[in-house]
């Protein structure tokens, strides 16, 4: 098989802003583009693969028809595609939120819990975000505080750079700030509980709902353990700088910056997820045609594909299962 472009589905949810579009190349009608789904077998929004021998099929369909070879053995131990990776531009502030473990999740939902990453690309100043809580709570004060909106006093509240990594644990209550573009990897799932949403009203004028009592269920009363930094430190390799975000039991990340050449190559374990964060270059298989690089594209490379070659002056996200 060959490397495939992808075009990802764009979500127009209130808080959006217009960075997706004119910095990052996203296409889209919608006025405000909050999300660009960039890998995605979700049926929320599938990507569509662009160019070459399977231009216009989904990847959910492409996988269907090739098998569940292209995405590796390590994959083999999830019923659905593993993982979701997203492109957010929070022009305003997101509601404060919680995502379930898997077995909730499951039970409630019909589909995987949501253990996420998030890598902070550019940022105005002074922006923040909330990442769980500054001391334990226990869940009656959590619940009070949500009824006399006094929630945001208990969070830990933090201000972002960009290359900060939060690496965000289902169960973990968060939100991100105004004035925010960043990177998402998380588990292949949809499924988010509000608690507080500042009051505001949907695009029908109605508040939007709320699932209080789902995240008194699962929320974790307490301090995150993790830091903003990334899990490893910058290392070297030949002309390509690799740093590794953050490694799970769903997925592995590694922002590699470019300026050259290196080759890669994906063996019988795991797909790989390319997403430009800046710069242009292009990616080389097989003596076949360049496929062409650039801030905001999503490349998915199938497992077992062999050795590629990735050339130009660009950092670009790395994701594998």
């Amino acid at each position: 098989m060959e490397p495939l472009k992808l075009i990802a589905p764009c979500k127009d949810y209130l808080w959006g802003g217009t960075k997706l579009r004119t910095e990052y190349h996203q296409q889209s009608a919608a006025e405000k583009l909050a999300e660009s789904w960039m890998l995605s077998c979700h049926p929320d929004g599938l990507s569509v693969i662009s160019g070459e021998t399977f231009d216009g099929m989904t990847l959910k369909d492409l996988i269907a028809q090739e098998g569940r070879g292209i995405l590796g053995t390590n994959c083999s131990r999830f019923e659905q595609f593993p993982v979701l990776v997203k492109l957010i531009d929070a022009q305003d502030r997101l509601s404060i939120q919680v995502h379930p473990g898997n077995e909730y999740a499951m039970e409630h939902e019909g589909e995987y819990g949501k253990t996420e990453m998030w890598y902070i690309l550019e940022n105005e100043p002074g922006a923040y975000l909330y990442y769980g809580f500054q001391k334990k709570i226990s869940k009656e004060e959590f619940a009070e505080r949500i009824r006399n909106q006094t929630l945001t006093d208990v969070l830990n509240k933090v201000e972002v750079h960009p290359g900060d990594v939060f690496f965000i644990d289902a169960g973990t209550l968060h939100a991100i700030g105004a004035g925010i573009v960043l990177a998402e990897i998380q588990q292949n799932s949809n499924t988010t509980y509000r608690v507080y949403d500042y009051g505001r009203v949907g695009a029908d004028g109605k508040p939007r709902a709320l699932h209080v009592d789902k995240a008194l269920d699962v929320t974790e009363l307490k301090r995150p353990v993790r830091s903003a930094k990334p899990q490893g430190d910058p290392v070297r390799d030949g002309d390509c700088v690799r740093t590794l975000l953050a490694s799970c039991s769903y997925f592995t990340v590694n922002r590699m910056e470019l300026s050259g050449k290196i080759k890669m190559t994906t063996d019988s374990s795991s797909f790989h997820s390319i997403l430009c964060v800046s710069g242009r270059g292009e990616l080389c298989h097989g003596g076949k045609a360049p496929v062409s690089v650039q801030k905001g594209d999503s490349i998915f490379v199938p497992a077992g594909m062999g050795d590629y070659t990735v050339a130009g002056d660009l950092a670009f996200l790395h994701t594998t299962v």
